[in-house]
């Protein structure tokens, strides 16, 4: 039988120096007895895979609304292609696998109803009160909201993947400092997947900004990206259905910038003498990254669907409709308490009531959000 000491032996002779291993786990904040099969970052991933938010977020937005298409990219694929792009690095680099696939797939669980724009919006209405992030919240939910467990809060993780949570790091996500954490930055495991997730979420914005039809052909002629691999692909493969080159090049992309990030960081590793977690850590740049050629025109890419998807007119009334809805959601629940679920309500005793209004928010998906918006205010819509 491969039990869990078995695995940790595994760990020990397999993986980097520089890889975070279980046996040298800071435990969890509620000591628990260890399982005799499952190592501890094991036991995490699992967690998380059954707490009720990571279900939700198959109904969650990426860029689309839910009802726009079942074909478009939610919260939960995202995340399942975050945890793939983060265990083919991790293997890579000899790193911890399961504990960068926990953090990957808890990396979202905390994003409220219709994507960056509800957080935006989430964050306005509680600017008074601490304001909202959805970091912050995924972090929230992992050691206090979720009820799974009569002994403690939240699902009691691993303090590598809170801490990895902590400090997912992109252009969306800017988590905020502990006074008393004097590292810069976080272990490998946790630096991988904030770049899996930039490079997930960039490719199947391309993707699904071209089924869409809001990104056309010609428009991505002028990103090398994506002109040079379907150059490639269209010399390769000149007679195949346009679908099939769109999902070769954006495979190659893919291919391209995860390789690029495994060979630059094996550079980084040696450049800055990394041979312990702790030299990570203590670094004062992060250890991860792409080559200086590959990062501009991963800029390029992301500059090109900021202002050719994000800003188009159709997404822009999507996010109107969100701040509406989201708007409408909290101030009435704030007015008129009586409205609100009594497990709401119970909570008013030991936490402020925006809080409250707003992790009862947070929680919803966008088919909830919008069908609670239709019984609140549409007068010939069932209560219940």
């Amino acid at each position: 039988m491969l039990d869990r000491k078995k695995l940790e032996n595994l760990e020990t002779d397999h993986l980097a120096s520089f890889a975070v291993k279980n046996d040298q786990s800071k435990g969890r904040y509620y000591p628990e007895e260890k399982h005799p099969f499952r190592t501890a970052f094991q036991r995490d991933r699992d967690r998380i895979i059954h707490c009720s938010a990571f279900r939700r977020l198959e109904y969650k937005t990426q860029v689309f609304v839910y009802h726009e298409g079942d074909y478009y990219r939610t919260r939960l694929t995202h995340s399942i292609e975050v945890a793939q792009i983060s265990r083919s690095i991790a293997k890579a680099l000899r790193l911890n696998e399961d504990l960068a696939e926990a953090i990957a797939l808890a990396h979202d669980l905390g994003h409220p109803p219709f994507g960056h724009s509800g957080e935006k919006i989430l964050n306005e209405l509680m600017k008074n009160h601490q304001g909202f992030e959805h970091n912050q919240q995924s972090v929230r939910i992992v050691t206090k909201l979720e009820k799974r467990n009569p002994e403690f809060p939240g699902l009691n993780l691993s303090k590598e993947v809170l801490e990895g949570m902590n400090k997912h790091s992109t252009k969306y996500d800017h988590p905020r400092k502990a006074k008393r954490d004097k590292n810069c930055f976080p272990f490998l495991e946790s630096q991988i997947v904030d770049f899996s997730d930039a490079i997930a979420y960039n490719s199947h914005d391309l993707d699904d900004g071209i089924t869409s039809l809001l990104l056309k052909i010609d428009m991505l002629n002028n990103v090398r990206f994506w002109r040079d691999n379907y150059k490639a692909i269209e010399k390769k493969y000149p007679s195949a259905d346009f679908t099939i080159k769109k999902y070769q090049v954006i495979r190659m992309i893919i291919n391209q910038l995860v390789t690029d990030l495994v060979f630059q960081t094996l550079k980084n590793i040696k450049r800055f003498n990394i041979h312990q977690p702790g030299d990570v850590q203590k670094c004062k740049e992060a250890v991860v990254s792409f080559s200086p050629e590959i990062e501009k025109k991963n800029s390029e890419l992301k500059s090109f669907l900021f202002n050719s998807l994000y800003k188009h007119h159709r997404v822009a009334r999507m996010e109107l409709k969100a701040e509406k809805i989201i708007k409408e959601l909290f101030n009435t629940y704030k007015n008129h308490v009586v409205i609100l679920p009594q497990k709401v309500q119970q909570r008013f005793n030991h936490e402020l009531k925006e809080r409250a209004i707003c992790d009862y928010i947070a929680g919803m998906t966008d088919r909830y959000a919008m069908d609670e918006y239709k019984k609140l205010f549409d007068p010939y819509q069932n209560l219940i």
